[in-house]
């Protein structure tokens, strides 16, 4: 009987080439979830007009960033200091000149960007191919960057640690042993979170021991913490080299011009890159930059919605003051006041984006009241006796010939302030809930009352009610 061995059953290319599909099957799924939050996160901002104005740069963030992930586009950055070769280095991945070059001091100005047309089955020193598992008709981007330490740097270099937040590959440029100012860019960069490559330009212009020597400096002293020896490749994106010619007359001559580009490392290191972390690399900094640019929106958000709550608070209040201050009818009091706090409840709701029915605003006042507990008994002891005193003056106006009207309106701004106080702080308390999202949190609504009324001055709340107050009864007075 013959025997049969564990090679009859297992191909290890076989398996291997299971094990990529099921990868590649992943980064797919990885990538469409990452589509398909982002646009729901689009879709989601609830945002109104208003609300918009101010934030026309993250909106447009975000939907470049849904643009990027629908085009599968990968974008690789070039950051240094100004002569140190960014521009060169991105011209050699191309293989023709896109990007500005020159001896003048700081030629790139703007961040410029061009595709790249990436050739995977391009051999590099005996590796045949490098498959980028799920591209399909992705594109990929080169973007150059003005130098670091450009005269105006501070703005610039803000624009260009925003762009490594966007950017899905970094590439740090440097032409020999690391400055000081070099190595802080470096550190601000790697906070970004992103791949990197350290990039040693213009090796061409040292002599290999001493190429060699800075290489070691920087790769075992300069970014040890920084970088491992991996992420650090040597270039000569525009080399020169001298030769000895003779002219017409005879005569020996130097003569230096340019040779082919030697970027085959730096261009193999990208590949590896994408063959490691595909898709899921561009979805995960795709996401990761949204998450940033739509906390932004969010807390903008709730500024302009704080900023137009207290202004409906503040016209709430005033109605409720006026309204109790001029009815002369106590049970006619209470009632306004209740309706005044009712439809300030509703009105809040809808700014912040969960409306509510009468029911449930009836409610949540009547939860608030319950937790505000003296406050509230206060407001209806104080409304109650201030009310009936104001009704006994008004009925007396005939009979002193209306001298009785200057307590009378002492007495109907003291009462419509109680009532504006009272309602300040139940704007306050359902601004609060609303902003959270219709929650009170793990400490529930009593104590989130209770902080908010010890945080509120109700002295200086008052003062302020009654001055209006006063104001307004002058104008009714005096027609």
């Amino acid at each position: 009987m013959s025997q049969i061995g564990l090679n009859d059953y297992w191909n290890p290319d076989e398996l291997e080439e299971t094990i990529l599909s099921f990868e590649a099957i992943q980064e797919e799924i990885n990538y469409k979830q990452a589509q398909d939050a982002l646009q729901s996160l689009v879709n989601h901002l609830d945002l109104t007009l208003s609300e918009q104005t101010g934030l026309e740069s993250e909106l447009t963030h975000l939907t470049g960033m849904l643009e990027k992930l629908e085009q599968s586009v990968v974008q690789i950055a070039a950051f240094g200091m100004v002569g140190r070769g960014k521009s060169s280095v991105l011209n050699a991945l191309l293989g023709q000149a896109i990007f500005e070059t020159g001896p003048l001091h700081g030629v790139t100005q703007n961040v410029d960007t061009a595709s790249w047309q990436l050739n995977p089955d391009e051999t590099f020193e005996g590796v045949q191919r490098l498959a980028l598992s799920g591209w399909g008709n992705s594109r990929i981007e080169l973007i150059d960057t003005p130098g670091i330490d450009e005269i105006d740097g501070q703005t610039r270099e803000a624009l260009a640690h925003d762009m490594a937040r966007q950017v899905d590959l970094i590439l740090f440029i440097i032409a020999g042993d690391m400055t000081k100012v070099e190595y802080e860019a470096l550190s601000q960069l790697r906070e970004a979170g992103k791949p990197m490559i350290l990039v040693f330009n213009k090796i061409d212009q040292y002599p290999e021991a001493d190429r060699l020597a800075i290489y070691e400096k920087i790769r075992d002293d300069r970014v040890k913490e920084l970088l491992s020896p991996d992420e650090i490749v040597m270039v000569a994106a525009s080399p020169l080299v001298t030769e000895v010619i003779r002219d017409e007359g005879g005569n020996l001559k130097r003569q230096r011009k340019r040779e082919k580009p030697q970027v085959e490392a730096l261009k193999l290191k990208i590949l590896e890159i994408l063959h490691r972390e595909g898709k899921s690399l561009v979805a995960l900094n795709t996401m990761l930059y949204a998450s940033e640019v739509n906390e932004h929106i969010v807390n903008r958000k709730l500024i302009i919605r704080e900023e137009a709550a207290n202004q409906l608070i503040q016209k709430a209040v005033m109605t409720k003051a006026v309204a109790i201050a001029l009815n002369p009818v106590t049970v006619v009091d209470l009632l306004t006041g209740a309706v005044v706090d009712v439809a300030m409840i509703l009105s809040l709701s809808r700014l912040y984006g969960m409306p509510m029915t009468q029911q449930t605003a009836i409610a949540l006042l009547q939860k608030i009241g319950v937790s505000m507990g003296g406050i509230s008994g206060s407001e209806f002891l104080a409304s109650f006796g201030l009310s009936s005193l104001k009704g006994l003056l008004g009925l007396a106006t005939p009979i002193t010939g209306g001298v009785s009207l200057l307590p009378y309106f002492s007495v109907a701004i003291t009462q419509g302030g109680v009532a504006g106080v009272s309602c300040y702080a139940i704007g306050q308390v359902t601004k609060l809930y609303l902003a959270n999202g219709a929650s009170w949190g793990p400490q529930g609504p009593k104590t989130v009352v209770k902080s908010i009324l010890l945080s509120l001055d109700k002295t200086s709340i008052l003062n302020r009610i009654k001055w209006e107050l006063g104001d307004k009864l002058k104008q009714s007075k005096s027609k």
